[in-house]
């Protein structure tokens, strides 16, 4: 039977066709927002992209928390009389129809001032008047049109955060100045002696001197500050030289005029600042409409419904989750999440823990089990009474953790840092030596040695060749769909030895998409009932193997009941289907043959009986990445490869099939264990990659020299981490280690082409003959020379990872 697709969201038809002005809707919802469309004349949004909604499916009730006005007023933005103005996070802006539609939302609604989209970010910024439309409604229509909002307890929590904008403005008074220097010293360099031009060459001096007060005071303070602070600290980083250089130009440069000796060298000085700012707000430039800082905020509602007792009424309400205090009873639905360490009161409850373990099984508890934070319920709706605030609970307590709070940036020590303690000492001896010399034998020269051989060593050349290198690889790498945190985990990377993978959503594909079935053949009538069964059940398995199974006739139940945490029970005049787990289905059932209880536990699987004689089951297997072994196999020839899963082990024999014989396992790991794990592997000086993709690798993401998050969809969550790799590239993996290689390379050839600029310097200042002209040259000259080699050293480097 030939699939039918929604006209609005493209997505198959699987439980109805709704049939509307010709034209084909998998759901009411799809259905109503073509009529609002076509009603409000923007019917043009289909002519942009063929099905570009997404299907609205909202729980009822899902967002009731925001009739609380203290939760409302938290996150509008500006509330004033009739006007108020609120931002809202869409993960499901993808395309310029997207945009088209949310930014003529006052087509739909007339209460809808204004609505402005910030497409990188997948922001959306309303201004709307709560008189006509409440906070609540506005959030109900976008849902409706398919762009549901993503609002979490870090919405609650969000501070504004204000734009730092210094770099540029200090990058923006060193290039005005160094442009305007560098035109008043003409003159100078060609040594024309004009008559008016002599009598105002004073006046250009003066002038000179004044624009170079910002760029030292003002642009390049954050130097100074810097090699204050590495001073005081005992470390000599590429800063000390810096800065030595920048304060030896300025000095020398007003002495020369003041004394009317020469026109100094403020040209090379604003040159010098402003080049290195340049390279400082190149680097700078990275995704910031990607959170690398996520953690359980981000994955938390931003209320729960809590019961309250007064005169023996019970009522309930919706209350901001950090109102929770232990003893308090809330109701958890269908699809919710546990925000906090619990007793189960009422109801039988299947809690999916897979974001905070891994393991992706469902665990079924009853009356009186302890329930943990992070687990999402599966079936019913439950009741629950708090052991401890949202701030106190199991999953919240590991990012207490001091792993959390540390700067990994900070304690890594770069390649450029690691050369300027041997630059700087190298220069200063040179400096000393040749003023002794001089002293000696020409003492009129020696303080002009002395300086010229700090400036034209200072180290522009070296502090530029790095930034410039990692940042063209940052885009480079962007451009490939690896988007890391900032450019020193390129550095970071090229030292790995040891990578550590989680297995399930890792080196997994989030669809179980491959089924076997294993027992006695079903019938034609087993099969249709079956389908129609597992149509009406809400179960994550129950949807998986309807999508797999073939549908040529589905019948419909007389009978249905679902027993939560254990199956589906349905009937039809003569025939009866048990549908779930092994003890669900195999109790009171005739089963022939042998049975192994304990492999049943360990697959995941779907077991059928029909009038009570077991049938056989549906076998769900984990679907690993493309490209898996061949990723393994190159990493395996200079890596350490480790697989760390909260799963069970009955994936191991297979693993050990697709994987090299190098590689090691360890299953069953909690978040605790995978941190410590981690550690452990540090303290044998490893340098460790964590590869993961949940909150239950968190910990061993920040733990790690790199954490490396792979998702499905770089907007939506992902914890805490160095970088997000798009799914789609995992087989690109080796590519990126290799890159982060060369890059270093890239540093280290322009490390010895600086080398050579400053040999050819030094051999004017040592010999006393460096005059303005040739500092004026030399210095943009290597800056420049080196930008451009760093260039085109990493743009080819990256035409070998596209091809």
């Amino acid at each position: 039977m030939e699939s039918i697709n929604c006209f609005h969201c493209g997505e198959e038809c699987v439980e109805e066709v709704i049939r509307y002005s010709e034209k084909s809707f998998c759901c009411t919802g799809c259905k109503t927002v073509f009529e609002i469309l076509n009603s409000n004349d923007l019917s043009y949004y289909y002519d942009l992209e063929n099905a570009p909604g997404i299907s609205p499916k909202l729980r009822e009730g899902k967002y009731d928390f925001l009739d609380n006005d203290e939760i409302i007023e938290k996150l509008l933005e500006f509330d004033h009389g009739e006007s108020q103005i609120v931002s809202f996070t869409i993960p499901s802006i993808h395309c310029s129809s997207c945009i088209w539609i949310l930014e003529n939302l006052n087509k739909l609604h007339r209460a809808i001032k204004s609505s402005q989209v910030d497409f990188p970010k997948k922001k959306i910024r309303i201004s709307f008047s709560m008189d006509e439309l409440c906070l609540k409604e506005l959030v109900l229509l976008l849902a409706r049109i398919g762009y549901e909002p993503n609002i979490s307890l870090e919405n609650f929590e969000e501070e504004k955060k204000g734009v730092d904008r210094s770099l540029i403005y200090k990058l923006g008074v060193a290039g005005f100045a160094f442009g305007n220097i560098m035109f008043l010293s003409f003159p100078e360099y060609f040594e024309i002696r004009e008559f008016w031009l002599e009598q105002f060459k004073h006046l250009f001096r003066w002038l000179m001197f004044s624009f170079s007060l910002p760029v030292v005071f003002y642009s390049g303070k954050d130097y100074f500050i810097s090699a204050y602070k590495g001073l005081r600290s005992g470390l000599l980083n590429i800063d000390v030289p810096i800065a030595l250089g920048i304060a030896v130009l300025f000095l020398r440069s007003t002495a020369e005029i003041a004394m009317d000796a020469g026109t100094g060298f403020f040209d090379s000085l604003s040159g010098l600042v402003f080049f290195l700012l340049l390279g400082k707000f190149f680097q700078q430039k990275t995704y910031s409409f990607l959170s690398f800082e996520r953690d359980y905020k981000s994955y938390f509602p931003i209320a729960v419904t809590r019961i309250t007792s007064e005169n023996g009424n019970h009522s309930e309400e919706q209350v901001p989750v950090y109102k929770i205090e232990k003893g308090d009873r809330v109701i958890i639905r269908n699809e919710e999440l546990i925000p906090m360490d619990a007793i189960l009161i009422k109801g039988d409850a299947s809690i999916d823990y897979s974001f905070v373990t891994g393991e992706a099984e469902p665990v079924t508890r009853l009356s009186g089990d302890r329930l943990y934070a992070g687990g999402r319920q599966q079936g019913g709706i439950i009741e629950v009474e708090a052991l401890k605030p949202v701030k106190q609970s199991y999953l919240t307590q590991l990012w207490s953790d001091e792993v959390f709070s540390k700067d990994k940036s900070s304690a890594f020590q770069t390649l450029t840092n690691q050369i300027s303690k041997r630059f700087t000492y190298a220069v200063l001896s040179i400096a000393f030596i040749s003023a002794i010399f001089w002293m000696f034998y020409e003492p009129s020269k020696t303080w002009n040695v002395f300086t010229a051989v700090l400036i034209i060593a200072c180290p522009c050349a070296i502090a530029l060749a790095a930034p410039f290198t990692l940042g063209n690889l940052l885009r480079i790498f962007g451009r490939n769909h690896l988007y890391l945190k900032d450019a020193t985990v390129i550095e970071q990377t090229a030292k790995i030895d040891t990578v550590v993978f989680d297995k399930t959503g890792t080196i997994t594909t989030s669809e179980r998409n491959s089924i076997t079935y294993e027992g006695i053949e079903l019938t034609e009538q087993e099969h249709e009932l079956l389908n129609g069964s597992l149509r009406a059940s809400n179960h994550p398995l129950s949807r998986a193997l309807y999508k797999m199974l073939k549908k040529n006739n589905i019948s419909t139940p007389d009978v249905f009941r679902e027993h939560v945490g254990e199956g589906l029970e349905t009937s039809t005049s003569d025939l009866c289907l048990k549908i779930g787990s092994a003890a669900f289905v195999k109790r009171n059932a005739l089963v022939t043959g042998e049975s192994d209880t304990r492999e049943d536990q360990q697959k995941t699987s779907v077991h059928i009986s029909a009038n009570d004689q077991y049938k056989g089951c549906f076998s769900f297997h984990n679907a690993y990445r493309e490209g898996l072994s061949a990723l393994f196999e190159d990493l395996a020839k200079d890596k350490e490869l480790i697989i760390l899963s909260g799963d069970n082990d009955n994936e191991r024999e297979r693993l050990e099939k697709l994987l090299p014989a190098s590689t090691k396992m360890f299953f069953n790991q909690k978040p605790g264990d995978k941190l410590q794990f981690v550690k452990n592997l540090q303290q044998q000086n490893k340098k460790v990659m964590m590869v993961g993709d949940g909150l239950n690798d968190a910990g061993a993401l920040a733990q790690s020299d790199v954490g490396i998050v792979i998702s499905e969809d770089i907007n939506v969550f992902s914890p805490a981490c160095d970088g997000i790799l798009d799914a789609r590239k995992f087989d690109k993996f080796p590519e990126y280690f290799k890159l982060s290689k060369g890059a270093i390379s890239v540093i280290k050839w322009s490390f010895i082409l600086s080398l050579c600029y400053n040999i050819i310097g030094l051999g004017f200042a040592v010999s006393g003959n460096l005059m303005p002209v040739v500092a004026a040259i030399l210095m943009p000259l290597s800056s420049i020379s080196i930008v451009g080699f760093t260039t085109l050293a990493t743009q080819m480097l990256g035409k070998k990872l596209g091809n």
